[in-house]
């Protein structure tokens, strides 16, 4: 766009009819030379009727640049621009183009015609003649000043169009020229040009060219930081090439194809499979492009240190040999037949089908039993390595499956860790602890490790920051908890439950000979001939000090003996130290335990019930007492709901047995207080329910019941007795306190097979299956 050279013209000579010329995508300012493209036939036309009658034509910006033929006055904007045709050339394709001047601003009143081209009744708009004053002034200094600006910043504009606008003082005229040459949309330009008040006219251009200046500034300073960043690059890449270069010259290797050739040749040793093949040649080329030192080049050195450091098909030899592997769990652990029986039967099936996939197996037991040392024995008398993955407090899913690598710091989950760590696709794998996985806003950990113990799906696991598909197939995965009830029932499905109750005194005496003693005479520096334990030492601290159900606690007695005697042969004993009961109440200090926690004779309303806890057994003492009252039933000792309903029962039961030999009004005139000591322990669960009632038959009976004697079972309002749980270490816990009968329900008989035969012999265990059975063995007359 050029301003005219000669701009003088009379406004009264241009006529008021005149050809439209419609314009699609552009808007001619007056005094501005614009070239024009004319395709359309009635353009063209008018054109032709424009040069035959005075070189004027009105150029009409459409209001739709789609319309094709624009046929009504409302097809046009308002204002347009009369324009005198300088040149034409005609086209061979039957176009035109022609070069027009605009001349001043023009109202399109309305067509006269609109075939076969539009004819319009315009009206020439006069500017006013008022442009001075100081503000005009200062605008249009500062137009030109930013104009001036706009060029230094890089708009593209002619030297011409500098030189016009510098020695232009109309303001109008100077916006029209000025908005002719910055990008402006139609209706920006349409504005512009329908702004007949030249001061307003400015002000408006002023605004748009200061928003064109902070564009030009915005664009430089991007121009500016892509060059810099270009610069840099380009500076880095012929400085590596010129160090490439350098060491070639001094017979120095390529530090990242040395890189790139020792992930190659690890991968070929572990044997990828076809997948991580491709993903290990993808991510080499990656790290041949990237940069040495930049973060991108650490993640990907990140993760094919993980993907080629893991053992794909390196797989240690499973000893086979029953024999062996029957010695040395007997050698590490004493009884738990059931699970060596389960060993030897993997082990021989492995023998006869290679292939057979490794068994899930969930070792289940109080603590302290020895379910994670029978791990270790378990991996080594398979002749594997063994891992261990405490899953206790874990909340994260992550924790499993991995951090995908978009993360800083990503690393795989706990499970391929663990692989690595042993460097054996099929390692003994044990995950300690599931009962006390837990849950979060970062996912189920449970959930995740559904697919890991699914013998069907754990051979194509996919680990989120490898993204590759590894078989776990092939490894032994052995978990551990003390208790199910907190386990999903889906990871249960999964597992083989193998239960280890917990140890009788006689397992505890074998175990502390073969085991703790000499374990705990070699931690402490100690050779056996300095310290020797009698019977009646161990007889002491398994009655005294150490009656859980499991061994942590009776090894830390024996710790704490050994301890003692260490403390003497520093100080200069030359002689061997011999424990015996008086020394170890001596150096333990007093008995934490008594026999005498049963009672010391029969009572009335008092029974001994038997309970089970995650820890093993224990006994229950339930005393029963009336109060003058309306029958009413208060149960303390912090009872579950279950076990309130149990006592319900059993005064439900009570008052039917009593009805003919106690008076009626004996239960309605009092009040029933059931107390089950240990008041800060939860307790729950119907298993207590015949030692309430026998409680509750002693008080109304003024019978005592025989302290000496223990009871378990759930009680019916018929008075029959439903089985019970936790049989063995119920009678364990009776055995441990002194008890010398227990109770037992006769649908328990299956399970006394449970009960050790030594155990057997040391508590006389009754079968019964009515109420009256109970009260006639456990009420002394």
């Amino acid at each position: 766009m050029t301003f005219p050279e000669d701009d003088a013209f009379d406004p009264a000579s241009i006529p008021d009819i005149l050809p439209v010329l419609p314009l699609k995508d552009v808007v001619v300012f007056p005094y501005i030379i614009v070239p024009l493209s004319i395709g359309r036939e009635s353009s063209v036309q008018a054109v032709d009727r424009a040069l035959g009658e005075g070189r004027v034509i009105l150029l009409a910006p459409q209001k739709d640049p789609e319309l094709e033929e624009p046929g009504k006055a409302e097809d046009f904007h308002e204002i347009g621009t009369a324009a005198l045709i300088m040149r034409m050339l005609k086209l061979p394709d039957g176009r035109i183009r022609i070069l027009v001047q605009g001349l001043c601003r023009a109202r399109l009143e309305h067509l006269g015609q609109s075939e076969p081209y539009p004819l319009a009744k315009i009206t020439v708009l006069d500017e006013s003649d008022d442009t001075t004053g100081i503000e005009t002034e200062a605008l249009v200094r500062s137009v030109k000043d930013d104009l001036e600006n706009a060029v230094n910043q890089g708009k593209s504009l002619s030297s011409e169009v500098m030189v016009i606008a510098a020695n232009l003082e109309d303001p109008g005229r100077l916006a029209d020229l000025v908005a002719s040459n910055l990008e402006l949309t139609l209706e920006q330009a349409e504005g512009v040009l329908a702004e007949l008040e030249p001061l307003a006219r400015i002000r408006r251009v002023h605004a748009m060219l200061a928003r064109e200046l902070e564009l030009l500034g915005l664009k430089h300073e991007i121009a500016s930081q892509a060059r810099g960043e270009i610069d840099r690059g380009q500076r880095e890449y012929f400085l590596r090439h010129q160090l490439r270069a350098i060491q070639e010259e001094l017979g120095e290797a390529d530090e990242v194809g040395e890189e790139v050739g020792r992930y190659r040749a690890t991968a070929e040793k572990k044997g990828l499979s076809e997948e991580a093949e491709v993903e290990l040649e993808r991510q080499l080329r990656r790290l041949e492009r990237s940069q040495p030192d930049s973060a991108e080049g650490s993640v990907i050195r990140s993760y094919l240190d993980w993907l080629t450091g893991l053992p794909w098909t390196t797989r240690s030899d499973d000893n086979l040999d029953l024999a062996n592997a029957r010695e040395v769990l007997d050698e590490d652990h004493f009884g738990l037949e059931r699970v060596k029986e389960r060993i030897i039967e993997y082990l021989a099936v492995r023998k006869l089908n290679p292939s057979v996939k490794g068994p899930i197996l969930c070792f289940v037991g109080p603590p302290g039993v020895g379910k994670t040392s029978l791990g270790r024995s378990v991996a080594r008398a398979l002749g594997r390595k063994f891992v261990r993955l405490s899953l206790g407090g874990v909340r994260d899913e992550a924790e499993i499956r991995g951090h995908r690598r978009t993360y800083v710091g990503a690393l795989p989950g706990r499970i391929l860790q663990g692989i690595h760590q042993a460097e054996t696709s099929n390692p003994v794998f044990m995950l300690d602890e599931i009962d006390k996985l837990g849950s979060d806003y970062r996912g189920d950990p449970s959930a995740a490790l559904l697919e890991v113990l699914d013998p069907e799906q754990n051979g194509s696991f996919r680990d989120h920051f490898l993204g590759l598909e590894y078989d776990l197939s092939g490894v032994m995965f052995i978990t551990t908890a003390n208790q199910l009830e907190p386990v999903l029932p889906a990871f249960l499905d999964r597992m083989e439950i193998i239960r280890i109750p917990g140890y009788s005194r006689d397992e505890k005496l074998a175990i502390a000979r073969r085991h703790l003693i000499p374990k705990q005479i070699a931690e402490n520096g100690l050779e056996d001939p300095q310290i020797r334990f009698t019977g009646a030492a161990l007889d002491k601290i398994l009655e005294d000090y150490a009656k859980e159900a499991g061994l942590r606690n009776l090894e830390r007695e024996i710790a704490s003996i050994c301890r003692k005697v260490a403390v003497q042969i520093v100080g200069g004993r030359d002689r061997p130290t011999r424990v015996d009961a008086r020394k170890v109440e001596t150096w333990l200090g007093p008995p934490r335990h008594f026999n005498e926690e049963l009672l010391d004779q029969d009572r009335i309303g008092v029974a001994t019930g038997l309970a089970w806890t995650s820890a093993g057994g224990d006994i229950l003492l339930i005393e029963v007492a009336a109060l003058p009252g309306e029958g009413k039933l208060v149960l303390t000792g912090r009872l579950g709901d279950v076990m309130r309903e149990s006592a319900q029962t059993a005064l439900s039961f009570v008052r039917s047995w009593a009805a003919k030999s106690v008076d009626k009004k004996y239960f309605r005139s009092h009040d029933f207080h059931v107390h089950v000591p240990a008041g800060s322990v939860p307790k729950d669960g119907p298993s207590a329910g015949i030692a309430i009632a026998t409680a509750f038959a002693s008080l109304a009976s003024s019978r005592p019941v025989d302290h000496r004697l223990a009871m378990t079972g759930e009680l019916t309002l018929r008075g029959e007795i439903l089985p019970i749980g936790g049989l063995r270490e119920k009678v364990l816990a009776a055995a441990l306190s002194g008890v010398q009968t227990v109770l037992l329900p006769a649908t328990n008989r299956r399970d006394l097979e449970e009960v050790p035969k030594p155990l057997r012999k040391q508590v006389d265990l009754r079968l019964v299956s009515e109420m009256s059975e109970v009260l006639e063995l456990a009420l002394v007359s």
